[in-house]
């Protein structure tokens, strides 16, 4: 018997053709070897007897231990497993110990195969022997829950430890049958496809052609067909486009389904509680590793073309940065990656999109400040000689400050104009605008993805709406759903609140604990100032560059530095915190337990970033008192001032360090470390040679992307669009450096998922899901914060206040505005407690930047009339801007529909068609079935499903 004949009898009884009972004896001949191997197969029979003794049983008590409803199934779910697996399921279960013995050498190292090259390799579990006294519990957990999986209908094949690269490691191999993907692929609701998609395309965009060099090839961008599809159902298996079985469902598609089935999976009772679950074994260290595979090496081809090459056209196509023009194969990444990654990828790319239009806008308003920097009157009167040089200022701190002349601040007057004249008003206002542009566009897109990728009715995904196993396993009580009617556990309303209440207050300890480290931060500042200024007025080596970097600079620097490490150190911290509270809460759901882990993680993160931007930006300068009657933090240290020239270019330096810091360091995180990673543990290895290693063991040296990986890599993005949203004004250059770090983060995401991590577990998302609505919030917050960053932070209220109100020279209006916005202080004034250690020469009085009455005033030291006249133009400005914007903002929300009507005409055709389809099938199948009975009963049956056919196409 030739082996082509064998593979053919083996594919005869792999589909299950066989007759009921039959004993079948096959020969299987190596060409390489000539080794004969007889295999023998039994079945079992529809009424469970056996012939020729069975080599696997079960029975009906067998029958009883598939997941159930104790496990979280549905009563559907369950009929179906039980009927699928006492009838034809009972068949398939003579093949769970054969292992074809063909010499494994002749085997590819690259195969994603059982040892017969035939069944699919579609998920790994991975253990080492424990010697220790665990040892013996973990074997006992390991064999039961591997006889449950057999018995839920998987095949496994174990790799001893002596054919593993580090001779210490087994690995389980499990490969999903067809019974059991049909089983799941209805139990799950998985659309399949039923005939190719006949509608005719979009009209093509006539500029189309301008976009060619950023396109990829065709068959990268679309590597499937597009098909209408419908809910699978094992009843209609041939209502559906099933071409070859073994590829039917797709390798992400089988590796969800497996997985659905490892975290439902029992693997005993333990203190009386039923355990189950992959994620339970990998905590407690009974397996060390479950993942499934990569189809082949990222850097070539596999020799095997039934594995697929997919992960090869992602590296070459996507994850290389010389290919950072390009569009993204969208569509492949959903196919290989599963949805949930494909939406983050696609919302990821379109932000950058976005942010292109931003970082055009902000360049240019940067441009406009520095063509307009050696024009501006008040950096003019600040470095002339004759005014700021005449100009003597008050003491920046008690005692060991001394008077300084206003010319010393003449650089960061000129820079501080960078960021602060009309355009950043202008640019303010169109961030407002483009945020808006942004989320509904977004919105847009995202519908256009539903459509394309068949998640238009898709709400949330069962995987994600099921019980967690630990909530399963920690809630002993049970009550009865008022829905399914069934058993469920549940957790006592009284230990909800206790455990909410702890988890509430650690949270408020740990933003107390940054609102701390904050004040610690400016406690810093207020006590080197006065050091920095000593230093820099004594030093003679610090002169050249005095003008540049001037005591106020110094301190916001360090300090902004000092508080980008604070916050890592206290971010690294609460990330482990945060996700243990949130296993502490024991969450009903998947879903539940990422949005409270979500909001607790943005919460924190928001406060620990923002805290102090919002502090140099509505705080710093604004209490500060008078000489004489200076406002002091804990009756000591004085509270900072401002440049002459505004807080703006300090609010700039902060926002600057905290962005560009974090964006450098998540690019460390990201792409470095994983690979040194990987790098020390292939060095560790007996040979690091990769091409001496197996698939299953290549992929179990990388790193695990784990289940809150993409969640991180959403924070990490909302974060940033926080910095150029909520504090934007201050630095129009902050969308370019967001656009140059997300160019780069698009392929450092892409390369380290392709490349240094193991593939991802597919799950399904129709959404961004709860980040849509704090990107919505952050978006209403961002036009409040620029309104009161443009009103208190910069001088442009002051400035339009003094041109159109109290100029006196029409041919400058602008002229005199320093000197106007500068008080007199007597310093005869000045306590015993504060006057300044150095002397005053022949001056008698200095300058403050107050707008407050002389010292022989009758007002002396109060606030002036222009200082209301400021004020209220400051409040005006800020309520007129807000409403101005967000008229605007709302119009434009309005104006944009949610779902292009071109995808709503689509989705009506394609539910159209689909209906007809699975009607005509229904129609088809009833008239073979009716075929034996009297015509007018055949008439009669007909014409209820046509009715109902028609029924069903009004309403829908």
């Amino acid at each position: 018997m030739e082996s082509g004949s064998s593979e053919r009898i083996l594919k005869m009884l792999w589909k299950g053709h066989q007759s009921v009972g039959l004993l079948v004896n096959a020969m299987f001949f190596s060409l390489e070897d000539d080794i004969a191997v007889l295999t023998k197969f039994k079945f079992t029979n529809p009424e469970g007897e056996e012939s020729n003794g069975p080599l696997y049983e079960m029975n009906s008590s067998t029958a009883s231990e598939l997941p159930g409803s104790s496990e979280g199934l549905s009563s559907t779910e369950t009929t179906l497993l039980i009927s699928d697996h006492q009838g034809t399921a009972k068949r398939y279960n003579l093949f769970l110990r054969r292992r074809l013995m063909f010499d494994k050498r002749q085997q590819s190292k690259d195969s994603v195969f059982f040892c017969d090259g035939i069944r699919r390799i579609d998920f790994v579990l991975s253990y080492v022997d424990d010697p220790k006294q665990e040892g013996e519990k973990k074997v006992e957990r390991r064999k039961e829950f591997e006889n449950n999986l057999l018995k839920s209908g998987l095949e496994l094949e174990t790799e001893d430890k002596k054919d593993s690269e580090d001779g210490r490691t087994y690995f389980v191999k499990i490969h999903a049958p067809w019974e059991v993907l049909t089983t799941y692929a209805e139990v799950l609701n998985i659309k399949m496809p039923i005939r190719e998609n006949d509608i005719p395309p979009a009209m093509e965009n006539p500029f189309e052609c301008m976009f060619e060099p950023f396109r990829l090839p065709k068959k990268v961008m679309n590597p499937e067909p597009d098909y209408f599809t419908a809910p699978f159902s094992k009843q209609r298996q041939e209502l559906f486009f099933i071409e070859d079985e073994n590829t039917f469902f797709s390798p992400s598609v089988r590796n969800r389904i497996v997985y659905y089935i490892l975290s439902r999976c029992p693997y005993g009772t333990e203190e009386g509680k039923r355990k189950f679950g992959i994620k339970r074994l990998l905590t407690n260290g009974t397996y060390t590793a479950a993942y499934p595979l990569h189809d082949c090496q990222y850097w070539k081809k596999a020799k095997d073309q039934n594995s697929g090459n997919e992960r090869y056209t992602l590296y070459t196509e996507w994850a290389r940065f010389l290919r950072f023009y390009k569009e993204q194969p969208l569509d492949l990444i959903r196919r290989y990656y599963g949805e949930r990654i494909g939406i983050y990828f696609a919302w990821l790319g379109f932000y950058t999109e976005m942010l292109f239009f931003a970082a055009v806008v902000g360049a240019i308003c940067f441009f406009y400040g520095l063509v307009t920097m050696t024009g501006n009157m008040s950096s003019i009167e600040i470095c002339n000689e004759s005014i700021g040089g005449a100009i003597i200022m008050c003491p920046l701190c008690d005692v060991k400050c001394e008077y300084w002349k206003l010319n010393t601040t003449c650089e960061s007057s000129r820079y501080s104009h960078l960021f602060d004249n009309v355009a950043t008003l202008f640019f303010a206002i169109f961030m407002g605008i483009w945020v808006t542009l942004f989320l509904e566009f977004w919105k847009r897109r995202q519908a256009r993805l539903e459509y394309e990728w068949d998640l238009v009715d898709f709400e949330e995904e069962q995987q994600q709406l099921q019980l967690r196993p630990e909530y399963e396993a920690k809630c002993t009580l049970k009550k009865k759903n008022p829905v399914t009617q069934e058993l469920e556990p549940y957790l006592p309303l009284t230990s909800q609140a206790l455990r909410f209440c702890f988890s509430g207050a650690t949270v408020l300890f740990w933003i107390s604990l940054i609102i701390a480290s904050m004040i610690a931060v400016i406690v810093y500042r207020l006590s080197v100032y006065a050091a920095f200024a000593s230093i820099m007025e004594n030093t003679e080596t610090l002169q050249p560059i005095s003008s540049l970097l001037t005591p106020q600079l110094a301190t916001s620097v360090t300090a902004s530095c000092l508080n980008f490490v604070i916050i890592m150190i206290l971010n690294f911290l609460y990330e482990r915190i945060a996700v243990w509270i949130t296993d502490m809460e024991i969450p009903r759901t998947h879903l539940e337990y990422e949005n409270r882990l979500t909001m607790k993680m943005f919460l924190f993160q928001f406060v620990n970033y923002y805290s102090s931007c919002f502090y140099v930006a509505f705080f710093k300068g604004k209490f500060v008192g008078y000489p004489g009657a200076y406002t002091y933090m804990f009756s000591k240290w004085r509270n900072e001032e401002c440049d002459p020239a505004g807080c703006l270019i300090e609010l700039t330096t902060q926002l600057t360090i905290i962005m560009a810091g974090k964006q450098i360091w998540g690019n460390i995180q990201e792409a470095i470390l994983p690979w040194v990673w990987n790098w020390w543990r292939r060095r560790r290895a007996r040979t690091n040679s990769e091409k001496l290693y197996s698939r299953w063991e290549q992929d179990h040296a990388l790193q695990s992307f784990g289940p809150l990986g993409l969640f991180y890599e959403y924070l990490e993005m909302v974060i940033q669009f926080g910095f150029i949203t909520l504090f934007v004004a201050s630095f129009p250059l902050a969308p370019l450096l967001a656009l140059m770090n997300n160019i780069l983060e698009i392929r450092v995401d892409s390369w380290k998922l392709t490349t240094q991590y193991r593939r991802p577990v597919a799950a399904k998302a129709h959404s961004i899901g709860v980040w849509q609505e704090i990107l919505n919030g952050m978006a209403v917050l961002s036009v409040v914060t620029n309104a009161f960053i443009v009103a208190f932070t910069s001088d442009m209220i002051p400035r339009l206040v003094y041109y159109y109100a109290y100029s006196t020279d029409n041919n400058s209006p602008m002229s005199g505005y320093i000197n106007n916005s500068l008080s007199v202080f007597q310093i005869s004034d000045f306590p015993n407690t504060t006057v300044p250690a150095g002397s005053t020469g022949s001056f008698t009085t200095c300058r403050y930047r107050d707008y407050r009455y002389p010292p022989d005033h009758e007002k002396k030291y109060l606030h002036t009339m222009q200082f209301w006249h400021i004020l209220a133009a400051k409040m005006a400005f800020i309520i007129i801007m807000e409403h101005i914007v967000f008229i605007v903002k709302f119009f434009v929300a309005w104006m944009i529909p949610d779902v292009p009507s071109e995808v709503k005409a689509r989705i009506k055709r394609e539910k159209f068609l689909t209906i007809q389809i699975l009607h005509e099938y229904e129609l088809n199948k009833l008239k073979e079935n009716l075929c034996n009975r009297t015509d007018y009963q055949v008439e009669k049956e007909v014409i209820a499903t046509e009715g109902k056919r028609e029924l069903a196409q009004i309403m829908g």
